[in-house]
């Protein structure tokens, strides 16, 4: 295709050579001359498809927003000619970032190293790499995608935390709940045998008198669960930094939780988006679902705690939401007798007072949260409460 140059180029051939020829100017027919061949040179030259192979990799491919990503382009020359004039554009989310391209022998590789934008979350899409072969002049230019497309995930930012601790007084018989996990601590009863169990657990006494071979069933009772709500309605939040700093925030207290194996439900103001066991890669899990999440035009988060009205019952349940709208917060009151602890997070720089608010009740630790290093300090103080 003919850049702007170039189609300009070719609009004055056209007119000088008709007007040279048509009053008899040949000064100006022969400018209009060189006009036309010169875009006609140009097309020639940047017609062919230069043969070349090109191999991407993302280094990393994820990576905590902020943090520094790149993009490796290995170039190689497969054909027999020396290739000149090319340049890389990369497609990186919504902007292109054009990088030169050095001559390339016949059979020589060129490394392009390019910086990709990690300041916002998110799955950003790089790529195809698009090269563009230009003649001298920059008359005319052909782009052809080379490689394939690939991903880059910005994950949130994280903080070391504390698990905040939960838990209520079990009977030394065990819990009186069959919902507790399966572990290997505290004896709860006794129950017919399923194909995978261990036979150490075998209770044979039980098993000689029922005819029926039993087992002991032991629980952990003391696993703390962590129930995460993300606050992720737009009018909650006073900007697009704060909703950043609010995931942030969930980011960091799921992180805490899962890293030391403890289950982790998490909702957002629509409802359930994840939920974890505590097995050893649950962090990367949480941390790859809060990457994607984004703001929702909700006016309540109402469904949110709907959805726990069934929960199983103790554990901690954490609020993240914001210092605009907080619509329907009220709700967690319903909800609150369901677990063993409570607390709120209010994350943001400024109070939006214009919004309507109906808030948890008064006796709910709420607590206010402008960064991380506010949340550090805050949370070990709560850890110790």
């Amino acid at each position: 295709m003919l850049s702007a140059t170039g189609w300009g180029t070719l609009a004055a051939g056209v007119v000088l050579t008709a007007t040279g020829y048509a009053f008899g100017y040949g000064e100006a027919a022969a400018l209009g001359v060189t006009c036309l061949l010169a875009v006609a040179v140009a097309v020639l030259w940047a017609l062919p498809a230069p043969a070349l192979d090109a191999e991407r990799r993302t280094a990393p491919s994820r990576v905590v927003r902020g943090y520094h990503a790149e993009a490796v382009v290995t170039l190689t020359n497969t054909g027999d000619r020396t290739r000149r004039g090319l340049r890389a554009l990369d497609r990186c989310g919504d902007r292109d970032i054009a990088v030169d391209v050095p001559p390339l022998r016949p059979g020589t590789s060129h490394e392009l190293r390019y910086a990709l934008p990690t300041a916002r979350r998110g799955r950003v899409p790089v790529g195809p790499l698009r090269l563009e072969r230009t003649d001298p002049l920059g008359l005319a230019r052909r782009m052809r995608p080379y490689g394939d497309a690939d991903t880059l995930l910005v994950r949130p930012r994280i903080c070391p935390l504390p698990v905040l601790p939960s838990g209520r007084a079990h009977h030394v018989e065990g819990p009186a709940s069959d919902t507790a996990d399966d572990g290997s601590l505290t004896f709860h009863a006794l129950r017919e045998y399923v194909l995978g169990d261990d036979l150490r657990r075998v209770h044979w006494r039980s098993t000689a008198r029922t005819g029926t071979l039993m087992v002991r069933q032991m629980v952990d009772v003391s696993l703390p669960h962590t129930t995460l709500m993300l606050d992720t309605r737009q009018r909650a939040h006073a900007s697009e930094d704060d909703f950043e700093l609010a995931v942030d925030c969930a980011a960091s207290v799921a992180y805490a939780a899962a890293r030391s194996h403890f289950p982790v439900h998490l909702v957002g103001a629509a409802g359930p988006l994840l939920h974890t066991e505590g097995s050893g890669d649950d962090g990367e899990a949480l941390l790859d679902a809060l990457a994607v999440v984004h703001r929702a035009d909700l006016t309540s988060v109402t469904a949110a705690f709907d959805g726990l009205e069934h929960h199983r019952g103790g554990g901690t349940l954490i609020v993240v939401t914001g210092t605009g709208d907080t619509r329907g917060l009220g709700t967690a009151d319903r909800v609150r007798h369901r677990f063993d602890r409570v607390t709120v997070l209010r994350v943001g720089t400024e109070d939006a007072a214009t919004h309507e608010t109906s808030g948890p009740g008064t006796d709910v630790p709420q607590m206010r949260v402008t960064s991380l290093e506010d949340l550090v300090t805050g949370w070990r103080r709560e850890a110790v409460r």
